[in-house]
């Protein structure tokens, strides 16, 4: 009997026909092409924001070596720009503040070694002056910073 009216009902105009698939289709976890989109765009955005992301600095020229010996890379480093400007690092001091932040510096963590970056138009006296302040305060080492000179085989065309 159960049959018969089901098969009335299909026939019927009143009942729909109500159509059971066997087969499901399976369920896709993540869409590739949406996914690969997402990633994409991130990875746009991450480029083009990255260029504009500047660190404010200032530009120095410095003299150059024929030599070249490196120092670590957790030394203090204080920079002087051609018009005076002394930085410890990369804080803005002026020379009578530079010694106490050298001594707090050093109280932290002593016996790491002083980078003197100057411009190369910097009078001597300002370099002396800095050695003997930074050597006053306890420094076991301090050096100037140079950039290696360039081969005459590499400017040469």
């Amino acid at each position: 009997m159960n049959a018969a009216m089901d098969r009335r009902a299909a026939e019927s105009p009143m009942f729909p026909r109500v159509f059971r698939g066997r087969l499901r289709r399976a369920a896709v976890p993540l869409d590739a092409a949406a996914f690969l989109s997402v990633v994409l765009v991130g990875v746009l955005y991450y480029l083009v924001q990255a260029p504009f992301v500047l660190q404010p600095g200032v530009r120095l020229e410095l003299p150059e070596a024929a030599f070249a010996d490196g120092q670590s890379y957790d030394a203090l480093v204080v920079a002087v720009s051609q018009e005076g400007m002394v930085f410890f690092n990369d804080r803005r001091v002026t020379l009578a503040g530079l010694r106490s932040e050298i001594l707090k510096a050093l109280h932290e963590s002593p016996g790491r070694p002083l980078i003197v970056e100057a411009d190369r138009r910097v009078p001597h006296g300002t370099l002396v002056n800095i050695y003997n302040l930074a050597m006053e305060c306890g420094a076991k080492s301090v050096s100037l910073a140079t950039r290696v000179a360039a081969s005459p085989e590499a400017v040469a065309p």
